[in-house]
């Protein structure tokens, strides 16, 4: 009879193993990082494997040591700072089974000096899901057949800066930092220190092969609010927490909240919404239609926002109309400036309607009342006021909100 082995004990065990050599910004990459070491182990399991990306603005950073950590606490882990995509498929098809597969200085391959690498870049998108694969002609001379190579494997990464969108939203994102003068670890010495992270790793093998079924069959409730591709990312690292029980199911669904909404905060892919969201939130209000030099002359004043630099320029019409016209109405049209009347001229601006449908499907759920307290005295584009007026206006109402905000907080 096998023996029972304490899944929760022994994911602590790997926690502390990391906390030994590595410091992480939160508490929840801690959670992230020994979840995702135990779902490597598991991942026939699943239907997706999430990455991992460990990135760090500056070099320092305990990037590349955290994953020399991954890299002996997980199965048949395969190193690498350059690889061609067709190597990675052969590698991934082999019969000695599923690598991990470990990818430092990554930016060197995504950053903004490395250029496209569209091949590699399938690869790990492609590898996300299980389903994934490449078609390749095999053989030699003209004797070729076309071949299916498999992709799906856990990948961890650690580079500078940031990675391709594809890439992160399939990712757990883990944001290092140097240390602090008072934040010490201890020194890795691999010829002692791989001994006992594979002594870990043997023991997460034996322990993943109890659970194997249960994780196989398990549906793992998400926490509210998550959904998608973030789900996809979770799903695996929630279900591997639920098998291992103790207090591991409550702190996995608190990290994935927590680092979903930092992924969300750093993600520079989502000026779309954020710019949806100000103009809901900051701009429009109850008003049915803005003139576009109030929208822009509004965004252009806002504290700690990015529209005084975009494209290395402020915000302007035509950045605006472009912007927005990815979005759809509610009648599946582009969404596009419009005529406003006022007794004043016709200057052209955006209409409400026409933005319901993208505030609906895009953005974060509004704030509560009182951080929409500005907004919900936004005039409207109606007697004589003009351009000029309802821009003071504006301003005004957005100043007296923030002054009450101030007193009430």
């Amino acid at each position: 009879m096998t023996p029972t082995i304490d899944g929760a004990a022994l994911l602590a065990e790997v926690e502390a193993f990391h906390r030994r050599f590595n410091v992480f910004p939160t508490e929840a990459a801690y959670v992230a990082v020994a979840l995702w070491d135990a779902h490597a182990h598991l991942i026939e399991c699943f239907e997706t494997t999430p990455r991992i990306a460990f990135l760090s603005p500056e070099p320092g950073s305990g990037k590349s040591r955290a994953l020399e950590i991954v890299e002996t606490l997980t199965p048949r882990p395969v190193s690498t700072v350059s690889a061609s995509a067709n190597a990675l498929y052969r590698l991934v098809d082999s019969a000695a089974g599923l690598p991990t597969v470990l990818f430092d200085e990554v930016d060197t391959i995504f950053g903004p000096k490395a250029g496209a690498d569209e091949a590699l870049r399938g690869f790990l998108n492609a590898g996300y899901r299980r389903i994934g694969g490449a078609l390749r002609c095999v053989g030699e001379g003209s004797n070729q057949n076309a071949q299916v190579f498999g992709s799906y494997c856990a990948v961890a990464m650690a580079g500078l800066g940031s990675l391709p969108d594809t890439v992160l939203t399939r990712s757990v994102i883990i944001r290092m930092r140097k240390r602090a003068p008072n934040e010490k670890v201890e020194p890795y010495r691999q010829r002692v220190h791989e001994k006992q992270g594979h002594a870990l790793r043997d023991r997460l093998a034996k322990w993943a092969d109890t659970v194997r079924d249960q994780v196989t069959n398990a549906w793992p409730t998400l926490p509210d609010g998550v959904s998608d591709r973030p789900a996809d990312v979770w799903e695996p690292l929630l279900a591997v927490a639920d098998a291992a029980g103790g207090d591991w199911p409550n702190r996995a669904r608190a990290a994935c909240l927590e680092l979903i909404r930092s992924a969300h905060d750093n993600d520079e892919a989502s000026l779309g919404v954020r710019l949806l969201t100000d103009l809901r939130d900051k701009v429009f209000g109850d008003a049915d239609r803005v003139p576009t030099a109030v929208i822009l002359e509004v965004l252009l004043a806002m504290e700690d926002a990015p529209w005084g630099d975009v494209d290395d320029k402020p915000l302007n019409s035509r950045t605006l109309a472009r912007m927005l016209s990815q979005y759809v109405t509610p009648a599946n049209k582009p969404i596009k400036p419009r005529g406003i009347r006022t007794p004043s001229g016709f200057p052209k601006g955006y209409y409400a309607e026409d933005l319901t449908d993208a505030w609906t499907r895009y953005c974060p759920p509004p704030p509560g009342e009182s951080a929409t307290s500005a907004t919900s005295a936004t005039p409207q584009v109606s007697g004589g006021e003009s351009v000029a007026d309802i821009a003071t206006a504006i301003r005004h109402t957005h100043a007296e909100a923030a002054t009450q905000s101030a007193l009430i907080g």
